[in-house]
């Protein structure tokens, strides 16, 4: 059975309201958390029950008396609000939990209590959602009959709501709904024969594609070229995807990068195939290649005990990172999952969770048992986050910022071969100016392959697959292992 907790949310409107949060456990290792859209203010917001496991917070309304009756009747309003969305989002959730048990992400929740917005608790069904999210199709398969050209960042919106992708990922397809914008004006501005070019997602062909892809490739260039242009085309976006910032750099973009964008927007064509936004096939015969990557670097167990060791009791922020970033470095998982990670991932001394990057395709539960040092850093910040999670996480980009700090300060900094990722070509760097946190999971694979080499058994704990090429690359053969294999021969 699902069960329902409460966390009153830190941001505080105006009226002095702050939003509740649902957390809804469906399992140990499946606990998503959802905007209940109710609003109430903090003082309202208490213990209504104590348990072994906590304090069970709750809406109390306030006593009525002459003059507060508004703020009664608000309070009132607002606890029978959250029940209501509570009882549906249990109902909902016990309901498919027995036979699509898989499908219990928050995405496919939230895009279910929508569908069964005005449904009777009896009348919901996975059928019912099936059917209703089948009618929906079919009428945003009229509507796309009568879209404009200039509805692709429209309809990529509604690609990344239905796309349970990580926040890296929507992130790097909006940077491409970007530089779409910035290509259309370009060749407006440029080709007098196209002053009304738009990527219209239903004549974009293949020379049109390749011709995108040519423009992305260069764009810095281009943009040095034309540097008024690119300055007009930098600040006017269209309201669609602009995005609040006061400035973008345009960077130099390397083989990597174009093949994962190349992959973006092919998968973006895919979908609108599949749900019926266009029969337009541009990408048929493009060959898109594939990324290449160097040997992975990664701390030895030597450099990772003396990050852990250094004394950071004069910067507590650091401090906290190191910790998290150690961690890291003792489970191996990738950062958006460590960032989603509850104390209830943590089962009799044993980490459990699903590899977010794999849940649509293979959902298999990881499980990695936790040493003595990751045992003590979970119990140093039990309870500090205001959300619930294992550790009081920070964005992704100051975390790694984070990293290179603390490596620094430890004076970690031997070179590293490295692959250019603009030029594709070798080059020498300090590990601690281009660590983050992948070298954690680098670090955990890399030093477990070394212990047991075994890549099945090191796959079964960092979830990579048997015969992964991504795996591969970690499966460095150093020199270690050389001269182990070399005594062999005495």
């Amino acid at each position: 059975m699902a069960s329902i907790e409460y966390k009153l949310s830190k941001k505080v409107g105006k009226d002095g309201k702050s939003q509740v949060k649902v957390i809804l456990t469906i399992s140990r290792t499946n606990r998503p958390y959802f905007n209940s859209g109710v609003f109430v203010k903090p003082d309202y917001f208490k213990v209504v029950k104590v348990t072994e496991k906590g304090n069970v917070y709750g809406i109390v309304p306030p006593k009525r008396g002459k003059l507060n009756v508004h703020e009664v009747e608000e309070a009132f309003r607002a606890k029978d609000e959250l029940d209501d969305f509570s009882n549906r989002l249990t109902n909902l959730c016990n309901k498919l939990s027995l036979e699509h048990g898989d499908l219990l992400t928050r995405n496919f929740i939230e895009e279910a209590l929508t569908l069964t917005m005005n449904f009777r608790a009896s009348d919901v069904s996975y059928e019912s959602i099936m059917d209703i999210r089948a009618k929906r199709k079919e009428e945003r398969m009229q509507k796309a009959l009568r879209k404009g050209p200039e509805d692709i960042y429209g309809l990529l919106e509604q690609f990344l709501s239905q796309k349970d992708l990580s926040i890296g990922r929507k992130r790097s397809y909006r940077v491409l709904a970007r530089v779409i914008s910035r290509f259309q004006g370009y060749v407006r501005s440029t080709d007098r024969k196209r002053r009304n070019f738009v990527f219209d997602v239903d004549k974009i062909d293949r020379e049109g594609i390749e011709e995108f892809f040519s423009y992305m490739r260069n764009e810095r260039a281009i943009s040095e070229k034309h540097p008024e242009l690119f300055k007009k085309l930098l600040s006017e976006y269209p309201a669609a995807i602009v995005t609040g910032r006061k400035s973008y750099k345009l960077e130099e973009r390397g083989n990597n990068i174009m093949v994962t964008r190349k992959k973006a927007l092919k998968a973006f064509f895919n979908w609108m195939n599949e749900n019926g936004y266009t029969k337009n096939r541009p990408f048929d015969g493009i060959k898109i290649g594939s990324e290449k990557y160097g040997t992975p670097y990664f701390l030895s167990l030597a450099e990772r005990n003396m990050v852990a060791g250094h004394d950071f009791s004069g910067n507590r922020h650091l401090e906290t990172q190191r910790d998290i970033f150690i961690f890291q470095c003792l489970i191996g998982c990738r950062v958006g999952d460590l960032m989603k990670l509850t104390p209830a991932n943590v089962i009799d001394g044993i980490l459990e969770y699903i590899p977010h990057k794999t849940r649509g395709e293979n959902p298999v539960v990881l499980k990695v048992p936790l040493n003595e040092r990751a045992r003590a850093i979970a119990k140093k910040y039990e309870g500090k986050d205001p959300l619930g999670r294992l550790f009081p996480f920070i964005s992704v980009q100051k975390y790694n910022d984070s990293i290179k700090d603390v490596l620094r300060e430890c004076g970690i900094n031997r070179p590293v071969t490295t692959l250019n990722p603009t030029t594709g070509e070798e080059e020498q760097r300090a590990i601690c100016d281009i660590a983050s946190s992948h070298m954690a999971r680098r670090t955990f694979i890399g030093n477990l392959y070394k212990k047991v080499k075994d890549p099945n058994l090191v796959g079964s704990l960092s979830g990579h697959v048997e015969g992964s090429k991504a795996f591969a690359r970690y499966r460095v053969i150093d020199m270690d292992i050389k001269r182990e294999l070399v005594s062999e021969l005495e």
